[in-house]
């Protein structure tokens, strides 16, 4: 039996805390500053906190190895089952051709790609990051932009940033459950809470992806469609999550957003559209395309394909190369029939289908699968409990990615692929996210070493420490939970509870701190390794997540500083009316 001393390190919980930070630090020092690719940074991080976890906290080797292999295994699956099937079924839309489809019909929505990137990225996505979550929006968002003239890195970019607000209530609210669970506060009480924040930060994320994009001159010159598609969003998504229903918060918010921007283009359109110039890192475009046509060209080869295909480009992420300009001329002279949209749209519409079950149905598949003691593990939490970490959840059938695998199923014939091409999809898919999922499951392994050992713990309660100010710490432990494990369900499952202890310690409201933490950590999303592997994967740029790192790190912290502002103001009379 394993109980974790959570100031180990010389009777200090100062010392402790700062030898815990140790993975945290080579993983962000790694990608960041020595530029190395994110599944070799993130397997170096996951030795280094198995190495703590045995010299600084006495952990036995073989149950620091275990935890290690288990949070390997809880990457694989939930997670990487849901991103794996999901992009597997956009694959096939590229192979069919739909993808140009529904490419085409968001671009004659507007040929300015700055609202092009509104409505992709932010609505597009937040419907994505509602129904699947765990990076599938990143993936399918950035290869759109791609497709519609963006640059690689750029389209990267843009999607990361864009999966902020959404990611609280992502997946059908599964971080909201979560919190509740191990906080004890009631579901419907946290959805009010975390609607009345993440709302706030989504009104300005729309002109945040504009800048990026061209700068302050765009921000102002796209100000109606930004200020609309973020206002109408943050209203949905308040109402919804305060009045109407927790689980379709994102649903209701990324429909009711995307409508309200094509309303207004109707009325207004942007004086003068902006469109990526030829020049624009064309020599980026070019070297992702040569990489792609010779993973193409070797499968071909192979497998005897011919090398074009009248449905599409018969090699999934493909978004070959041209300029916005090409693109949109191609787009124009293209006629897509009623039955083309529809069966572009399918899948999508599928996939809320399937995911948002009937009571009965859900109950039915939830039943197969169980949970079982994970071997070689016998853990106690620091204040003695039996820990909850060993007992690994296999609800094979219900999950989020099984469905999204029977969505895809059920696709094939709607779509009019054949099932010898949607099977070697299928394999591209896997060959494509491979440094994807050697990084998710490092980076989850280090997650549940870190848990496990306690290093987690000494960090949450030395920033606990920090009494009244605690209300300003309180975002960023969430942020840096999500940083680690990439998803905001892990981070309230790691800090929720502690969140409400410190609340209670310091006299600061219980609610607050716990939304908080996952409201904090929808901002660690977009540079946390898993995602910024699935990105970089996605549009080609894999060994390059550095780069995207160093593009994004600045918006992380920006945002986290105005979070970090809002709960403080949250706390005190000033907003604390804001508190249900």
């Amino acid at each position: 039996m394993y109980r974790p001393v959570l100031d180990a390190v010389a009777g200090s919980l100062t010392l402790t805390a700062l030898v815990a930070l140790l993975p945290l630090v080579v993983l962000f020092v790694m990608l960041g500053v020595l530029r190395i690719s994110a599944w070799k940074a993130s397997l170096v991080s996951l030795i280094v906190s198995i190495l703590v976890a045995i010299i600084a906290y006495s952990m036995p080797v073989g149950q620091a190895v275990m935890s290690g292999l288990e949070g390997a295994a809880f990457g694989f699956f939930p997670i990487l089952w849901i991103v794996i099937n999901a992009i597997w079924l956009y694959n096939m839309t590229v192979v069919t051709g739909h993808f140009d489809v529904l490419r085409r019909s968001f671009a004659r929505v507007s040929d300015d790609q700055r609202i092009q990137a509104v409505i992709i990225a932010f609505c597009f996505g937040a419907l994505l990051e509602a129904l699947a979550g765990f990076g599938t929006p990143v993936a399918i968002t950035s290869v759109m932009l791609i497709a519609l003239g963006f640059r690689p890195l750029k389209a990267a970019v843009v999607a990361l940033v864009a999966n902020t607000a959404p990611v609280a209530f992502g997946a059908l609210a599964v971080p909201i459950t979560t919190l509740a669970t191990v906080s004890g506060i009631p579901e419907h009480t946290l959805s009010q809470m975390v609607g009345r924040q993440t709302p706030i930060l989504g009104i300005f994320v729309p002109m945040a992806l504009v800048y990026i994009i061209d700068r302050g001159r765009g921000v102002r010159a796209t100000l109606p469609a930004t200020l609309t598609a973020g206002i109408a969003f943050a209203l949905a998504q308040f109402a919804t999550s305060n009045y109407l229903s927790t689980q379709l918060t994102d649903i209701v918010a990324s429909l009711v957003g995307a409508a309200a921007v094509v309303l207004l283009l109707r009325v207004w359109r942007p004086a003068t559209p902006y469109i990526e110039s030829e020049e624009a890192d064309l020599e980026e475009r070019e070297a992702v395309h040569v990489s792609r046509r010779a993973a193409r060209t070797e499968d071909q080869v192979a497998s005897g394909v011919p090398a074009g295909h009248a449905g599409g480009t018969d090699h999934p992420i493909d978004a070959g190369v041209g300029t916005a300009e090409e693109y949109a001329a191609r787009d124009r002279a293209h006629v897509d029939t009623r039955s083309d949209v529809v069966k572009a749209y399918a899948p999508y519409i599928i996939i809320i289908f399937s995911l948002s079950q009937l009571p009965g149905i859900k109950d039915a598949l939830a039943a197969p699968g169980g949970q079982f003691k994970w071997p070689g593990l016998d853990l106690q939490t620091a204040s003695g409990k039996p820990s909850t970490i060993p007992v690994f959840k296999l609800n094979w059938l219900s999950a989020a990615g099984t469905l999204m695998l029977i969505a895809g199923l059920v696709s094939i014939p709607v779509i009019g692929i054949s099932v010898g091409k949607a099977a070697r999809a299928y394999l591209d898919t896997l060959r494509q996210l491979l440094p994807a999922i050697i990084t998710v499951m490092a980076v989850l392994g280090l997650a549940y070493v870190m848990n496990a050992s306690g290093q987690t713990a000494s960090l949450g309660l030395w920033m606990a420490g920090a009494g009244s100010a605690f209300a300003i710490i309180s975002p960023v432990l969430g942020w840096l939970g999500v940083a680690v494990t990439g998803s905001d369900t892990s981070s309230n499952s790691l800090f929720g509870a502690l969140q409400v202890s410190a609340a209670n310690q310091v006299g600061l409201s219980k609610v607050l701190m716990a939304a908080a933490n996952s409201s904090g950590g929808v901002l660690g999303k977009m540079i946390s390794p898993q995602n910024l592997a699935i990105a970089a994967a996605a549009v080609g740029l894999s060994g390059r997540e550095g780069d995207i790192f160093r593009r994004i790190i600045g918006w992380s912290l920006g945002f986290l500083v105005f979070m970090c502002v809002l709960v403080y103001l949250q706390s005190t009379p000033v907003l604390s009316w804001m508190v249900p």
